[in-house]
């Protein structure tokens, strides 16, 4: 069970060399980028498993090494079994991902499964199977991407009850930033918005840790203007005593930790949250 910690905010990956002389000093190794990472953001997405399964057991000993007590790693379950499987047959191969991040148990926040987006209504016995045998101690997030389940009809119906009678978490995937211009002959754009599926947003809390995924624009006046309504809704989902998880990215992810830090700089008033710490490598360069 995770401790009373108000709001986890994090962003998609730690290892980004392109946050080297923000978020990280200029210069330097690959070895302290978790622990920097750690100092500021209190959660990351764990995509790599999402491709490469599950981490070797030396990787997992280094990173519960560097994140300390009160860090969470949301991992993704790998594709092999949500994308290739579609989660039939997995019961055995769900266990041995499990094993394999056994020493970061303290340290597991919600673990995010990723479904396909053909994977519709009559395939959720499927995923209601995995939900009967999930872990009490591990939450679970469920992202979802037929449009099928975007409609308010009997398929997101029974999505959402059938996430509420296991207590699994929505993922609530905000794009509206990111299509809310044209990509333009912006590389990053243009990568983003082939990549990211363009579905409304329906905010509905069916677990205890809401989980948010923001995906900012380049241009930070719009993701401005599109979070500004989150911060009544988190404040909201704290003062009832959820947990909610806050991963920011942008089309590029250049500047995700900026974004990151502006946007809960405008939430941590009104949610009576501690600030961040400063960034390593503006700490850094203050000095010179």
């Amino acid at each position: 069970m995770l401790p009373p910690q108000r709001l986890y905010l994090g962003l998609p990956m730690w290892a980004n060399p392109e946050w080297r002389g923000g978020l990280y000093p200029p210069h330097g190794g690959n070895e302290t980028l978790l622990s920097d990472y750690a100092g500021v953001f209190s959660s990351v997405e764990g995509n790599t498993t999402f491709y490469s399964g599950a981490p070797r057991a030396e990787t997992v000993d280094a990173w519960a090494g560097q994140a300390p007590p009160g860090f969470r790693f949301c991992f993704k379950l790998p594709a092999m079994l949500t994308h290739e499987r579609r989660l039939v047959g997995i019961d055995a191969a769900f266990d041995d991902f499990l094993a394999a991040l056994a020493p970061l148990h303290d340290r597991l926040g919600p673990l995010l499964v990723q479904l396909p987006r053909d994977f519709g209504i009559e395939e959720l016995p499927r995923l209601e199977a995995l939900l009967e045998r999930w872990p009490a101690w591990l939450p679970c997030a469920v992202e979802v991407r037929h449009r099928e389940f975007f409609h308010k009809g009997t398929a997101e119906t029974a999505l959402n009850r059938l996430l509420i009678s296991h207590g699994a978490n929505r993922v609530m995937l905000d794009v509206r930033p990111l299509f809310a211009t044209a990509a333009g002959d912006h590389p990053g754009l243009q990568r983003a918005h082939h990549e990211k599926p363009k579905h409304p947003l329906h905010v509905i809390s069916t677990g205890e840790f809401p989980v948010v995924r923001f995906i900012g624009h380049v241009d930070e006046s719009i993701n401005i203007d599109y979070f500004t309504p989150w911060i009544d809704r988190l404040a909201l989902w704290i003062k009832q005593g959820k947990t909610p998880f806050l991963f920011v990215h942008t089309a590029d992810n250049r500047r995700a930790p900026q974004l990151a830090r502006r946007l809960f700089e405008s939430l941590a008033e009104r949610a009576d949250l501690p600030p961040l710490a400063a960034f390593a490598g503006e700490r850094q360069a203050a000095l010179f």
